[in-house]
């Protein structure tokens, strides 16, 4: 019976383990998502801060700087040219969600025909998210959650009938607006700073690696458990074994 119970403390060290290691360094169940990490040479403009290790192909990281690429054939140009300085959020944004592999702890289940997974909640470090809102805030929009809602007759999103273009900073009057709900709580304002170790950074210099791996290690221990299959596998598996006794 001891011998038993010492292999089921060994078991569920290895899974945990196991489980820890793959949110660490995973790509979601997306569209254009590949399957596992890895080196990508050939990064596009702003995506290439993940060369070394990413979840996004060459070709998916050249769409994401396309004003209404072949990803998804989003239009941010909907309520008239979005102005540069805003549009290079957005497409830090893109590479974010495309290349990064450090979103594990964040992963969520997603119930659409495009993709299984989806992130939630990612804490968006503050100068991140309030640079984003600076510069976007003077661009218009109609619609205040981007990823539903919107008028897809054509093939491209245009806005829905009755509604009405504004200023972003009418449409989202603080920066925590723009960043939790354009696209339904992927992200989280926080008010902690880049370099803390608490926050995904949507920009970074690559040449001092990473910081969203040490990020991701924090919550992956500390934070939301983004691995529950595992830990219900853990769960059932003293019962399991124990039949056989």
């Amino acid at each position: 019976m001891a011998a038993w119970w010492a292999v089921l403390g060994l078991l569920a060290v290895c899974m945990a383990s196991a489980a820890k290691k793959s949110v660490l360094n995973m790509c979601m169940d997306a569209k254009h998502h590949k399957t596992e990490p890895g080196p990508e040479e050939e990064l596009h403009d702003q995506c290439v801060l993940w060369k070394d290790n990413a979840c996004c192909t060459a070709n998916t990281s050249t769409g994401a700087h396309q004003d209404q690429s072949y990803l998804y054939n989003f239009n941010w140009n909907h309520c008239g040219v979005m102005p540069e300085k805003c549009k290079q959020h957005f497409i830090q944004d893109t590479c974010l969600y495309e290349c990064s592999p450090n979103l594990g702890p964040w992963i969520d289940q997603a119930d659409t025909s495009w993709r299984r997974e989806r992130i939630l909640n990612v804490p968006l470090c503050k100068e991140d998210c309030e640079l984003w809102w600076e510069d976007c805030k003077d661009a218009t929009t109609c619609k205040e959650n981007w990823h539903k809602g919107w008028n897809w007759t054509s093939g491209t999103n245009r806005c829905p009938r009755g509604s009405i273009c504004q200023p972003f900073k009418y449409v989202f009057p603080r920066p925590a607006d723009l960043c939790e709900k354009i696209w339904s709580n992927s992200y989280k304002y926080t008010t902690e700073h880049r370099g803390g170790g608490r926050c995904i950074q949507m920009w970074f210099d690559p040449a001092n690696g990473n910081p969203n791996v040490a990020v991701a290690k924090y919550y992956a221990q500390n934070g939301r458990d983004a691995s529950p299959a595992p830990r219900a596998v853990l769960l059932l598996l003293p019962a399991a074994l124990l039949s056989l006794l």
